[in-house]
C-alpha cells in the first residue's frame, strides 16, 4: 500500500483565462491525484498572499506552490513540483529541470507571462525590475546610442 501524497497549495491567477484552462487540463491529467492539490485564486488576495510570504505582484508573474510544510516554490520549481505528482507529466517535469533546458524554459515562461499581463493591462509596477534590456551587439561592444 502506498502512502497518500501530501497536499499542495497552488496560487494561480484566476483572472487569466489561460491559467484557468491550464488548471483544468492539469486536473484532467492528474485524475485521482487532483485531490491532493488545493487551488487558490490570487485575485484580490494581496493580504493573504503577504501573510504566506508571497509578494502579490510576483504572484502575478510566477506560479507559486506551497508544500504541506508551507515551503513555497515559485516559477519552474513550482511547476516541477506540481507536475512530478502526475505520472503523465513526470517526464516533462524532469526535462524542464535539466540544466541546459531550464534557463531557456524559464526565459520563455517569463516572456509569455509579461506579454499576457501587458495585453490585459495588468502589468505589475516592478515587472521590469531586475531584467536587463536586450543587447544589440556582440558581447563586449558598447551599448548602442539611444534611439531618437
Amino acid at each position: 500500500m502506498s502512502t497518500p501524497e501530501r497536499k499542495l497549495t497552488v496560487y494561480y491567477d484566476g483572472a487569466c483565462p489561460r491559467c484557468v484552462h491550464d488548471r483544468a487540463r492539469y486536473e484532467a491529467l492528474a485524475g485521482a491525484q487532483a485531490d491532493t492539490v488545493c487551488w487558490v485564486d490570487i485575485t484580490g488576495r494581496d493580504d493573504e498572499l503577504r501573510a504566506c510570504g508571497i509578494d502579490p505582484e510576483r504572484a502575478l508573474r510566477e506560479l507559486h506552490v506551497a508544500d504541506s510544510e508551507g515551503k513555497v516554490r515559485r516559477e519552474l520549481d513550482a511547476y516541477i513540483l506540481l507536475m512530478s505528482r502526475v505520472p503523465r507529466l513526470r517526464a516533462l517535469a524532469w526535462l524542464i529541470g535539466l540544466p541546459g533546458i531550464r534557463p531557456l524554459v524559464s526565459a520563455l515562461y517569463r516572456a509569455s507571462v509579461l506579454r499576457r499581463l501587458r495585453a490585459s493591462g495588468r502589468m505589475p509596477t516592478d515587472a521590469g525590475a531586475g531584467v536587463s534590456p536586450p543587447r544589440r551587439g556582440p558581447p563586449g561592444d558598447a551599448p548602442p546610442p539611444p534611439e531618437r
